[in-house]
């Protein structure tokens, strides 16, 4: 296994990892998370006790 070979594999390995992460983000179960992520800047801090609560 010369460098060449572990670059080439580097590579798949990270675009597998890339994938994976895109597959993950776009993934339906995690839209509501994400949404309410989303609006964290435009909370209140009334907004944030009413959350906990």
């Amino acid at each position: 296994m010369d460098i060449n070979d572990l670059r080439s594999l580097v590579t798949l390995v990270s675009l597998a990892t890339f994938a994976g992460i895109c597959t993950w983000a776009w993934a339906k179960r995690n839209r509501d998370r994400f949404d309410e992520a989303a609006r964290i800047p435009f909370m209140t801090a009334d907004d944030e006790g009413a959350r906990r609560e």
